[in-house]
Formats: C-alpha cells, sequence, structure tokens
C-alpha cells in the first residue's frame, strides 16, 4: 500500500537530498584538495588521491549494490548505507594524517555505492503512472545540480571554516535522511539474484591497476606491466560474466548488451565525456590556488559561470531542443565543448600563471553550455535499445563508468597539469573530446536515434 500524497512526495525529497549529499563528494574535493594538502603534508600526488580514493571504489561497487538491494531491501540497504557515510565523513573530518583521509574517503566511496543505486527502485515503489514519470524527472536537475555545485560549495565552506566543514556538512543531512527513512517503503526484487565476489574483485583490481600509475607517475615500463595486467584482468572479468551467465548465476554486467556496437559506444563515450569535464574542473580551481594563490573561495566561484551556464543549457535542451532535434543535440553538446576546451588553451598560453586568468570566466561558460546539451539526450539515447530485462544492468553500468570516467580524468589531467601545466591539460582534454565525437557519433549510428526514435524512447520511459 502506498503512502498518502504528501509524505509520498516527502519522500522523494529525502531520496533526492541523499542523491545530492553522495554525488556532492564526488566533486566537492576539487576546490579544498589544495588547502587539505597544505594541512596534511604529503605528496603532491595526494591532491589527486583525495578524489579518486571516493570516486574508485563508488565506481566499481555501485552494481554490486544494486544487488545487495535487491537481495535484502532496498529501504534496508539505504539506510545502511547513508548510516556508514554519515560516519565515514565524520572520520574525514577528523583525519588527523593524509593516509586516514585516503581510507575514510574510501570507505564513503562504498558507503555511496550503496546509497544511489536503491533511489530508483525506492521511487518506483512510491509512485506510478504519471507522477512516476515526474517523480523520476527530477534524478536528473539534482544529479546535474550537485556535480556542479560540489566545487563551489568546497570553496565556500573551506573558507568560511576549514576544509573539515566541506565534510561535516554531510552529517546533519545525514542523520536527517535517516530520520525520514520510515516515509520510505521498502522494496526488493522478486527474483533475487546471486552477489559475485569474485566479478567485483575482477573489476576493483583491473580499475585500480589502470588509475595508479596515472596518479603517481612511473616509467615507461612500469605503465605497460601494470597497464597489461589491468587489461588483462578486464578480459578476465568479461569471460567470467559470459560464464555466469551461462550458468544462470546472474552476471554483474548482462552480456547481451554488447551483442552490437552502441551500447558499448555509449560507455567509451561516457567515459571520456565524464574525465574529460571532471578533470578540468579539478585543474582550473587547483591552478588558481597553486599559480595566482587566490585563496580557496574565489577559485570555487570562478566555477560559476560553468555551472550557471549548464543549468541554463540543460533547461532549455530538455524543453526545447531535444525534442526537435533528438539526439543531435548530443553531437551540438560535444562541439561547444570542443570550442571552449580549445579557447582555454589558448588563455593559458597568454596569461601568465601568476595572474588570475579573466578571460577564462567566457570560456569556463561555454564549457557549460557544451556539457549541459550533451547530458540532457545522453542517457536516454544510450538506453535507446536496450530490453526491459537489461535497464537495470545498462543504468547501474552507465552509473559506474561514469564515476570511473571522473576517476580516470582527475589521474590523468591532474597529473598532465602538474608536470606541465594547465595549457598542457586542456589540450589533452581536447584530444579526449575528440575521441569522443567519434565514439558518440558510432553509438548514435549503431542505436539509430533519429528526432522521432528519440521522443518515443523519451516518452514511453
Amino acid at each position: 500500500m502506498r503512502n498518502s500524497h504528501s509524505l509520498r512526495w516527502a519522500a522523494l525529497a529525502v531520496l533526492l537530498v541523499a542523491e545530492a549529499m553522495n554525488l556532492l563528494d564526488a566533486t566537492i574535493m576539487n576546490v579544498a584538495a589544495p588547502a587539505i594538502h597544505a594541512d596534511l603534508g604529503g605528496p603532491l600526488s595526494a591532491i589527486q588521491w583525495y578524489g579518486a580514493a571516493y570516486t574508485l571504489p563508488f565506481a566499481v561497487l555501485l552494481v554490486t549494490g544494486g544487488r545487495l538491494g535487491d537481495i535484502a531491501g532496498r529501504r534496508r540497504v539505504f539506510r545502511a548505507g547513508t548510516a556508514v557515510f554519515v560516519l565515514a565523513s565524520l572520520a574525514c573530518a577528523c583525519a588527523p594524517a593524509t593516509g586516514a583521509l585516503l581510507a575514510a574517503r574510501a570507505v564513503q566511496g562504498a558507503a555511496a555505492a550503496l546509497v544511489i543505486p536503491q533511489t530508483i527502485g525506492l521511487i518506483r515503489a512510491l509512485f506510478d503512472g504519471r507522477e512516476l514519470a515526474r517523480a523520476m524527472g527530477w534524478i536528473g536537475p539534482v544529479m546535474g545540480l550537485a556535480s556542479v555545485c560540489g566545487p563551489v560549495l568546497g570553496g565556500v565552506l573551506t573558507h568560511a571554516a576549514s576544509w573539515r566543514a566541506a565534510f561535516l556538512v554531510n552529517v546533519p543531512l545525514g542523520v536527517g535522511v535517516l530520520l525520514t527513512t520510515p516515509l520510505l517503503s521498502e522494496d526488493r526484487s522478486l527474483r533475487r539474484p546471486r552477489l559475485d565476489p569474485l566479478g567485483t574483485a575482477l573489476a576493483t583490481a583491473a580499475a585500480g591497476l589502470v588509475t595508479y600509475p596515472l596518479i603517481e607517475g612511473a616509467g615507461l615500463l612500469r605503465y605497460a606491466v601494470m597497464w597489461t595486467a589491468g587489461l588483462a584482468l578486464a578480459a578476465l572479468f568479461a569471460l567470467h560474466q559470459r560464464r555466469r551467465d551461462r550458468l544462470g548465476r546472474s552476471p554483474l554486467v548482462e552480456p547481451g548488451l554488447f551483442a552490437d556496437r552502441g551500447f558499448p559506444a555509449a560507455l567509451l563515450c561516457s567515459l571520456l565525456f565524464f574525465a574529460v569535464v571532471t578533470g578540468l574542473t579539478l585543474v582550473v580551481v587547483v591552478q588558481l590556488q597553486l599559480g595566482p594563490r587566490i585563496g580557496v573561495l574565489p577559485a570555487g566561484l570562478t566555477l560559476l559561470p560553468w555551472s550557471c551556464a549548464m543549468a541554463v543549457a540543460s533547461w532549455y535542451a530538455g524543453a526545447r531542443l531535444v525534442p526537435a532535434h533528438g539526439a543531435r543535440v548530443l553531437h551540438a553538446g560535444l562541439g561547444v565543448l570542443l570550442a571552449g576546451v580549445l579557447a582555454g588553451v589558448a588563455v593559458y598560453g597568454v596569461v601568465p600563471a601568476g595572474r588570475y586568468p579573466w578571460p577564462l570566466l567566457p570560456v569556463l561558460a561555454v564549457c557549460g553550455v557544451g556539457q549541459g546539451l550533451f547530458t540532457v539526450p545522453f542517457f536516454t539515447t544510450a538506453l535507446h535499445r536496450v530490453r526491459p530485462h537489461e535497464t537495470g544492468s545498462a543504468a547501474g553500468l552507465l552509473n559506474a563508468v561514469q564515476q570511473l570516467g571522473s576517476t580516470l580524468g582527475v589521474a590523468l589531467l591532474g597529473s598532465v597539469f602538474l608536470a606541465r601545466g594547465a595549457g598542457a591539460a586542456f589540450g589533452t582534454a581536447a584530444g579526449l573530446l575528440v575521441a569522443t565525437g567519434v565514439a558518440g557519433a558510432l553509438m548514435t549510428r549503431c542505436l539509430d536515434v533519429g528526432v522521432k526514435g528519440y521522443g518515443r524512447t523519451h516518452a514511453n520511459r
């Protein structure tokens, strides 16, 4: 039996607050990281690990977190994940050294992987019909707003108090969510899947082997050895998933998703795109604090043009452009973002490192427009031909790849910046966007998404 109308919408607010709280922590460290490093010390690569230690376990445990909700009940797992997240946030705020902070960040990421996958199932348990479509429509704006507001909020909190406040803000929010979880209806899958500890371990090890040398730096031989090992484990993971599917043992990833090239191209497109946008926000705010040394608050506020432009572009794309032009808006967004990134290369080429780069502000606004135009049609396009029984696995995999892309972007673009400067990092991002465009073109061509096809898919979801 469903809750009353008012309580159902209050329950939706609880779920959205939890989503925002978890996603904010994926980006809030971009601004606070230099202040943390100045306080706790450690190698310069720790600046990148503050973000990667969170997003890496978040990415690789997302699908497993969803499975636990299917098995044990989504409200129960949601409550447990939120409680662990609050405790881990408190541990981050009290961390006495870099190692302790990184360990607490990893626990935070694992807890987020328990919370985020439950929200869609819990929303479906609360709503149906037209109200379900309205409720689901709130997820995208909240996720987008949380991702772009994280660096700004991190700058405000760090400036007003200290970097520890960026973690402490999670405590009252998390406690509020826990106190209101009785508003949620318990929900679990009728067909309970099995966990896959070996598959999870293989995916975690593969992602770690690819990410570690990007952040820490290594000679050519070390890169080759670790990346070869990582790719070998990724191939072993794929074989393991096929074997579990043949034996009827609930693979983490539905092998049917890779029957044609469209969905793998969507995964690659997502990986590269979010590597660019997450990595560049880190580069901008860290460069401002290490170069002109303008302070954490101005560095965070510098990203406001990006955030505001993304919000406006997302609204306009959803209301006007996508219904009229479909998935073509996605390619337009990539083109606009590429133009902004190339302009960023020029800005960093002419503005001295010790000066505030005023011409960068309109450039960041252009980047925000590009991101807003891309993200609105992307997920619907990527899921265009996914069959109903594969939707959960596909959505979970897309979210996991998004977080993995964020991890790799922080690692790669952060390392290029520390070694060669912000201009080189923007140049590398431009190359990644060209590859993103190729993957996006392959995705839309293989999935055969036109204006009418997009409209049907969007209406049916």
